[in-house]
């Protein structure tokens, strides 16, 4: 019996001895080769059946959202468009307003000036006539106090000289002078 359990145990010894590395020993290979192609078809079905349909669903939805992304932004770029084209109308329409109304204003100030010179040249020209009345008036009243001032001065004069005045050749003295 001793000799069966030093046999075995040679050969468990022996055994691992002499095996080395498994991936390098030609014995285990055709075992090796047939798990390699079990794992490969295995990982081959797989990504056929799970990993890849998954994928290419992701991909499609992808490519559909940037289509439809796309399509949207196409989309509102037109409206845009639209919209700016819209604004710039309503902008002229704006200024044509503005315009007009700027016009009617300034036609209107216009009009209540003239009014207003109007009316203030018919005052000038009531207080200048009023004026030139007033200055013919007080022309007058000089032009007569000055003639009686100057008949009294030339009857005051005669006198002083020590002769003797009449009024009848004072009034007629001083009216010469007075005519230039």
């Amino acid at each position: 019996m001793e000799t069966e359990v030093h046999e075995a145990a040679g050969a468990a010894g022996h055994a691992g001895q002499a095996v080395g590395m498994p991936q390098l020993n030609f014995d285990y290979w055709p075992n090796q080769i047939f798990w390699l192609l079990v794992t490969l078809v295995a990982i081959y079905f797989l990504l056929t059946r799970v990993a890849l349909p998954r994928i290419g669903a992701v991909l499609a939805e992808r490519r559909g959202t940037i289509t439809n992304d796309l399509a949207a932004a196409e989309e509102l770029k037109q409206k845009a468009v639209l919209a700016e084209k819209a604004y710039n109308e309503a902008l002229a329409k704006a200024r044509a307003e503005a315009q007009a109304i700027i016009a009617e204003t300034r036609a209107a100030i216009q009009a209540e000036l003239a009014e207003a010179t109007a009316k203030a040249d018919a005052e000038i020209s009531a207080k200048s006539a009023e004026s030139e009345s007033r200055i013919s008036e007080i022309r007058a009243g000089a032009l007569q106090s000055v003639t009686e001032v100057a008949k009294d001065t030339a009857e005051a004069l005669v006198a002083a000289l020590g002769g003797k005045s009449d009024a009848a050749s004072v009034d007629a003295a001083v009216s010469a002078r007075m005519k230039g």
